[in-house]
């Protein structure tokens, strides 16, 4: 076996370069919730520092979107090495002792469970979060040597578990309420820093401290960013991606949601489209913090300079003028609200944002939106169009949502259809789906410029919709085409393929998942051999008969999930020892040779998406795609399990610091620049998650999602068609749910004519891990639902199922022989993989 790890146990200089670039970028995603002028502090001096993540400091939530970097800087170290003098050892050392005993709690429940269940350690992990340890009570004692006091709140979240709308999670515990009142009773200047990786309620303190930093949690030097922010090293020019609203029973539906109702079989998106800002505005509900809002270490005057209009296209322009005393950045956002005729719509839309350059005090600078009005085409399923509707479209410009002008009105005086697609869908079950109440009037419009639309030019999309494909049949008989012949051009992957037996290509289309794998790896997520930690590669089988080529696919996606410490025999045999996961750790046996290699493979831990997604700078999120698909070559991965872009439906979803926003747009252009910044180098490529309406983690393999075709088309798939028009990633992986009674792995109208008739996707498809895999969570699940079909997911275009298992194969074999799928739909999904063999070993 070849690696390509490092042998030596230093920081190379590529690992250090990664690390500046993201300390340098990173504070652009932090967002300034409050302040009374106390931020930023130029001259550190000595403060007192509390909350549960001053010292353990979350750099991103668990599961497979960790990421295990070398180290990380808590953001007492970074305070520290800021200058700032720490006066609060002593009660910090009080919480290291709960913290202790917190997690030692945590372990022997989570042996517990091991033992009752037959479950793997880390996969107990997934489910069972260790919550919040409890907080130690702050005394006058600790309140001397210091007039400022900081406070860091953190909460961690992830994969295989829902949030709770409990104290200690998303609300405040009783002793994290005590210390916020005695600081903000007995210190002059009081900083709350939130190293969260979504909403919390602040009921009854927002305007208490003198400042709060949404900081969120930013990979592996979040510490030294905390300081960079804090100290005004950095610009906190981000805004927030969701609606926060301190009570919970005001977000739609959430009574409903996951673990709420006690139902977590079958989830009804009763609420349709009306989550985030498209429920608060609609609905006439005022939020906390509203979505898209930040402050900013300065002001911005903002000034229209034009709106110009070509059939649905619109361009505007605006003047940004600095009105504070430093340097910064603004974010301008256009709203639509759209007339509502006979299609339900919500009050107002994002159609487009943007952030400006820095512009220095007294300055002024540009800034140029685009867009077009077929984005708020809303779908109708009588018509099976998406179409927007005669009436008055008030454009919108501002600052959050709560923060908007009219700036120009739309008329649209005819139907127009802006494509015609398919129901595909089927009957969500839902009879009480929310409408717009309508107690909200449209904007005043009055005043600004009026642009009459003219359909005479639109071209109404048509998809050319394939239901039946034709079996390849092998013309060059008299040779063997080897996959080298069909890099150099000299054979085409149909021809490679249409030589291929019914039993290699079902091999092809299931992960490697052999008896040699590491057991223990295999179960939690990380089945690779060649690059040991990541999630998974596919077979070597044909290598040596075909020339055909392993792939490997690592987890993310805060940065490679990889093993940082592995071993070989001196003959390359990989020696069992140095999982992790989470805190979970497999150790090296002691009878490990004293001759064995060491391997290490540190990545860089980057800000969580949807700290990423405050940032509003599409450029940043480049960078850090640059830097993974950087890490990715010098490990030798090809494709990368990210970006998650799930929509943010509730604060409650234990995953959503791996998704961006509760906005598909927000959504779609993040996932498009991070892909740009992954493939730019060219043979490695990024795989969107979780296709689709994956919004909860508890029993997320057998939850049924009940969502109606026009929340689906006009919510739900939006991000993930942005992503795949404007960056064409190389892969899309399927959900685990099911979607109004289907899995979405076997969903011949998700996966095919949606993916790839209406949207030209050219990449391969992939399940989640252990979709179509019998007893692999053990006898404790008790599933409403049956697994995912292996065969079915041949026949809906879902190419790879991941990591795969000896019944996956002979499943399919079975089938093809018996005349249940046709072999043309096999040939197919092999057809996609070997396309994408071939761009990862000719790219880059």
């Amino acid at each position: 076996m070849s690696y390509h790890a490092r042998t030596q146990d230093s920081i190379t200089p590529s690992e250090k370069a990664h690390s500046e670039a993201v300390r340098k970028l990173a504070g652009e995603c932090a967002v300034i919730l409050e302040n009374n002028g106390i931020l930023p502090v130029e001259n550190p001096s000595s403060v007192a520092l509390f909350g549960n993540g001053a010292r353990h400091t979350i750099k991103g939530g668990t599961g497979s979107g960790d990421v295990n970097s070398r180290y990380v800087v808590n953001i007492e170290q970074g305070l520290e090495e800021a200058g700032f003098s720490i006066t609060t050892d002593n009660w910090l050392s009080k919480f290291d002792d709960s913290f202790d005993a917190h997690i030692k709690e945590y372990m022997a429940e989570v042996d517990r469970r091991v033992k009752a269940t037959g479950m793997h350690p880390a996969m107990v992990m997934f489910e069972l979060v260790p919550g919040v340890a409890s907080i130690p009570k702050i005394t006058e004692e600790d309140a001397e040597g210091a007039d400022t006091a900081i406070y860091v709140l953190s909460r961690d979240s992830g994969e295989g578990g829902d949030r709770t709308a409990a104290k200690g999670d998303f609300y405040l515990a009783d002793d994290e309420v005590a210390a916020f009142d005695f600081m903000t009773s007995h210190f002059k200047n009081t900083i709350l820093v939130l190293n969260t990786g979504g909403i919390v309620s602040l009921e009854g303190f927002k305007d208490k401290f003198s400042a709060i930093i949404q900081l969120s949690q930013l990979g592996n030097l979040t510490g030294n960013i905390a300081a960079d922010v804090i100290t005004g090293k950095a610009d906190p020019s981000g805004r927030l991606t969701d609606t926060w609203c301190f009570d919970f029973g005001k977000y739609p539906n959430g009574e409903n949601f996951s673990h709420n109702n006690g139902d977590t079989n079958d989830e009804y998106y009763k609420e349709g489209s009306y989550i985030g800002y498209r429920y608060f505005d609609s609905f006439a509900v005022k939020p906390d913090y509203p979505f898209g809002y930040g402050l900013g270490f300065t002001t911005f005057k903002i000034e229209p300079v034009s709106v110009e209009v070509d059939g649905l296209e619109v361009v505007v322009e605006y003047k940004v003028t600095n009105t504070g005393a430093r340097a910064g950045k603004e974010v301008l956002q256009l709203y639509v609200a759209s007339p509502h005729v006979k299609l339900d719509k919500p009050f107002k839309e994002l159609v487009a944002f943007a952030k400006s350059d820095s512009i220095e005090p007294g300055a002024s600078g540009s800034i140029k939106l685009s867009f077009s009005l077929a984005q708020i085409a809303s779908y109708c399923t009588k018509c099976e169009c998406k179409v927007l509707e005669p009436g008055d479209y008030i454009l919108l410009a501002g600052k959050n949502a709560s923060d908007v002008a009219p700036i120009a009105r739309f008329t649209v005086n005819e139907r127009i259809a802006t494509e015609h697609l398919r129901n595909m869908f089927g009957d969500s079950g839902i009879e009480d789906e929310y409408t717009n109440p309508g107690i909200v009037p449209a904007p005043d419009a009055s005043g600004v410029k009026v642009f009459v639309i003219d359909a005479s030019g639109v071209v109404t999309r048509e998809p050319d919709y394939i239901d039946s494909r034709e079996e390849l049949v092998d013309l060059r008989q008299t040779e063997t085409i080897r996959f080298e012949d069909v890099v150099a051009g000299k054979a085409s992957v149909e021809e490679l393929t249409a030589q291929l037996s019914v039993e290699e290509m079902a091999r092809l289309c299931v992960g490697d998942y052999g008896a040699d794998m590491i057991q223990s790896a295999n179960i939690v997520g990380s089945a690779s051999k060649q690059v040991p930690g990541a999630a998974a590669e596919t077979i070597t089988t044909y290598l040596k008969s075909r020339g055909i080529p392993s792939m490997i696919l690592a987890d993310g996606p805060a940065g490679l999930r990889l093993q940082p410490h592995f071993k070989t025999t001196k003959d390359g045999e990989l020696i069992p020892g140095g999982e992790v996961f989470g805190l979970s750790y497999n150790p090296f046996p002691e009878d490990t040779p004293s001759d064995a290699v060491d391997y290490y493979q540190y990545c860089t831990a980057i800000p969580i998406a949807t700290a990423l997604a405050q940032s509003f700078n599409m450029d940043l999120i480049k960078t850090m795609g640059t830097i993974v698909g950087e890490e990715m070559k010098e490990y030798f991965v090809h494709f990368w399990l990210a970006p998650g872009m799930n929509i943010h439906r509730n604060p409650l979803c234990g995953r959503n610091f791996e998704y961006y926003s509760e906005d598909p747009l927000i959504s779609g252009k993040c996932a498009a620049a991070m892909t740009d910044g992954v493939q730019a180098l060219g043979g490695q490529g990024t795989t969107i998650k979780h296709f689709c309406c994956n919004n909860q983690e508890v029993n997320r393999m057998f939850s049924n999602s009940h969502v109606s075709e026009r929340t689906i088309r006009n919510l739900y798939l939006r991000g993930f068609e942005i992503a795949v028009r404007e960056s064409q990633p190389y892969s899309v992986m399927s959900s685990y749910n099911l979607l109004n009674g289907t899995h979405t792995a076997n969903h011949v109208g998700l996966c095919r004519n949606v993916l790839r008739d209406e949207w030209g996707f050219e990449g391969v498809v992939m399940t989640d891990w252990y979709t179509s895999q019998e007893n692999q969570f053990g006898d404790y699940v008790k599933a409403v639902y049956p697994i995912s079909s292996s065969v079915e997911c041949i026949r809906s275009g879902n190419d790879w199922q991941m990591p795969g298992c000896e019944p996956n194969v002979t499943d399919i074999i079975n089938a093809v022989a018996e005349g249940t799928l046709p072999k043309a739909d096999l040939q197919f999904c092999t057809a996609n993989i070997l396309k994408m063999a071939v761009k990862c070993f000719s790219d880059g």
